[in-house]
């Protein structure tokens, strides 16, 4: 730290008690000055030849007749005033980056410039400041706090906007040039001190982080700190990323618990709002320059501060545009009414400002005309971003769908967002879907349609099917599509074939449990976590793996697999081996269905492996006469 020393005379100032200055000196004090709630005894002479305030002052108390002098709202108080005086009376004062800006006020206060007495108080501080003090970065940072109980007075004097100026300036720097001592905790390079020992015993300079001083400026408050990054962002010198480091950094040292992933309102509410709000403010505007995670956390403290929906909004378009970075857990962000236990509605929003950014919606559509108020330019949206992002919502569905208090319709409007082509596979959104009706077991058979609509049986992989087969809390009719698809999909596979027209029969069973339809187009990937997920494996890593069959009636083999491995279709004797038992229970259930002519009321197969062999030694007439899609 810089430092200045005035006077060469040794200090004569001397207390008694809390409350009274005095000189120790021969000579009586002839002026009592009053400066709050301390009395300083002193004589005119040292002071008046150099503050033409006093001498003012002194004549005033002269016409009045009173001896003493009140001077309640000199900037700095008692300590800068005796700073002055000390000065006056030509003593030793030493002058440092905490007490400069006290001393530089109250000189002002006192008129103490270079007209009334060359080489004035006024003018050694300010020589001071300019050739020491703003040329260090860490005093500069120092000065720039003790202006915070010095205005106006530090305001109109410029020493905050010089001090602004003079670290704005050094942070804008090419770090190559940094040569000075700053704060960096962060994971550091052998050497702490800038040197690192060269093989030869040389030491050389390590290369300066581009972020060297962020931490340095968390010390500041939030009004300062906000004119500083301004001043930095002015010049254009500072990349955008270091900007968001920097908000970042400030960010969890001055939200309380923000870096435990949420926050709480503190001693002062209103003051942790304001800098949240302003952090935002602050944000650049180029994509990419904040991660989404960090996005995410602001936007959940916002909900958690009740921010205005402005900044809210901001967020959210911003976080729309990244969204492909974010994770389930940033997502999760804790509802504010208490109706649900997360808040799906804010999630909802950010992926429609997702779906909102690509240049393939169609802006004159009437959904697109009431949605889009402000006109925006189209970004392109890779594919594979779309994808991460189905992947995103499945994964965060089926952590949300664990929560009793969430609605159906909510389910349904958020996996509805993602666009069919984003999910190539649907084993995501079937494991959210089977996770919402474990959780909801009291849904109707409607309910359950509804639900099991968002997912297209074709898009399962092997793996998913034979859990679906054996899920008993799907409906009928979404079995048999599932074994439907997957005795298709085995049959081209042994025969190279094309794509199979669905049965009559299929047809009409399905129409009778669907209403009409049998066939839905969502799609994502994900991994699958809880229950029988544990066995079922992702798309991409497909493994030959049999059927259970369903009520624990053990598992059933194809004997169609030796004629494969017979044929030398290597490739496809996973998939068929484990189809060949869904295909039998696919047979089972077209001829029960048609020997019943009825419909079955029931959401969920229950038929075993045991009714379904009683069944057949009961007709044999019904085997010879069932359809075959092999």
């Amino acid at each position: 730290m810089k430092y200045m020393k005035l006077g060469s005379k040794p200090d004569a100032f001397q207390a008694d008690g809390n409350n009274i200055r005095f000189v120790a000196t021969e000579l009586a004090a002839d002026i009592v000055i009053n400066v709050g709630d301390v009395k300083f005894y002193l004589h005119k002479f040292p002071l008046l030849s150099k503050s033409p305030r006093l001498q003012k002052l002194v004549a005033a108390t002269n016409e009045e007749n009173n001896d003493e002098i009140d001077i309640p709202d000199i900037p700095g108080g008692p300590a800068a005033f005796e700073i002055c005086a000390k000065f006056c009376y030509g003593m030793i004062v030493t002058l440092n980056a905490y007490n400069v800006v006290a001393a530089r006020c109250a000189a002002e206060y006192l008129e103490m410039h270079e007209t009334v007495e060359k080489g004035n108080l006024i003018y050694k501080i300010e020589v001071f400041l300019s050739s020491s003090i703003l040329r260090t970065w860490k005093d500069s940072i120092i000065v720039l706090q003790t202006t915070k109980s010095l205005l106006p007075w530090a305001e109109d004097l410029k020493v905050v906007s010089h001090c602004i100026e003079s670290i704005s300036s050094k942070a804008s720097i090419d770090p190559s040039e940094v040569d000075w001592s700053y704060t960096y905790n962060r994971k550091k390079l052998p050497s702490e001190n800038g040197l690192e020992q060269h093989w030869n015993g040389v030491k050389k300079q390590l290369s300066v982080p581009r972020d060297w001083w962020v931490e340095d400026l968390c010390d500041l408050e939030m009004d300062l700190y906000k004119r500083v990054i301004i001043a930095i962002k002015t010049k254009g010198k500072v990349l955008n990323v270091v900007i968001g480091e920097a908000l970042k950094a400030y960010a969890y040292r001055r939200l309380p618990g923000f870096a435990k992933g949420t926050v709480n309102f503190g001693n002062d509410p209103l003051k942790t709002q304001t800098i949240l709000e302003t952090i935002i403010w602050l944000l650049p505007t180029e994509r990419g320059s904040v991660s989404c995670s960090f996005l995410l956390r602001i936007l959940r403290a916002a909900s958690i501060l009740e921010c205005g929906e402005i900044c809210k909004k901001e967020l959210i378009k911003r976080i729309g545009q990244q969204l492909q970075e974010a994770t389930v857990g940033d997502l999760l962000v804790p509802a504010a009414s208490g109706e649900t236990v997360y808040d799906v509605d804010l999630v909802i929003s950010v992926v429609e400002e997702f779906v909102m950014q690509d240049n393939n919606i169609d802006r004159n559509s009437p959904e697109a005309t009431e949605e889009l108020v402000e006109v925006r330019s189209p970004i392109f949206v890779p594919a594979s971003s779309k994808v991460s992002v189905a992947k995103l919502v499945d994964d965060y569905l089926a952590e949300v769908a664990k929560d009793p208090s969430l609605s159906l319709s909510k389910f349904i409007e958020l996996a509805e967002l993602v666009s069919p082509a984003s999910r190539p596979v649907h084993d995501g959104l079937y494991h959210a879907i089977d996770m919402y009706l474990k959780e909801h077991p009291g849904l109707s058979k409607n309910e359950k349609k509804k639900i099991c609509g968002l997912m297209d049986c074709r898009k399962l992989s092997s793996e998913a099917s034979v859990h679906a087969v054996q899920n008993d809390r799907l409906p009928l009719r979404v079995v048999v599509q599932v074994l439907f698809f997957e005795q298709m999909r085995a049959s081209a596979a042994t025969a190279g074939a094309g794509p199979t027209e669905v049965p009559g029969n299929i047809k009409a069973l399905l129409l009778r449990e669907n209403g009409g339809s049998y066939g839905s187009s969502r799609s994502a990937i994900t991994t699958n976590t809880e229950d029988d997920w544990d066995g079922v494996q992702m798309a991409g890593d497909i493994k030959s793996s049999s059927m259970v069959g369903r009520g624990g009636g053990g598992s059933q083999r194809s004997s169609a697999s030796s004629d494969i491995n017979k044929h030398g279709e290597e490739k496809a004797n996973g998939k068929v081996k484990g189809i060949l038992m869904p295909k039998k229970i696919l047979s089972k259930l077209w001829s029960s269905k048609g020997g019943q002519g009825g419909e079955n009321s029931s959401s969920d197969m229950s038929e075993s492996p045991d009714s379904i062999n009683q069944e057949e030694s009961k007709s044999t007439h019904s085997r010879n006469t069932r359809h075959s899609v092999s």
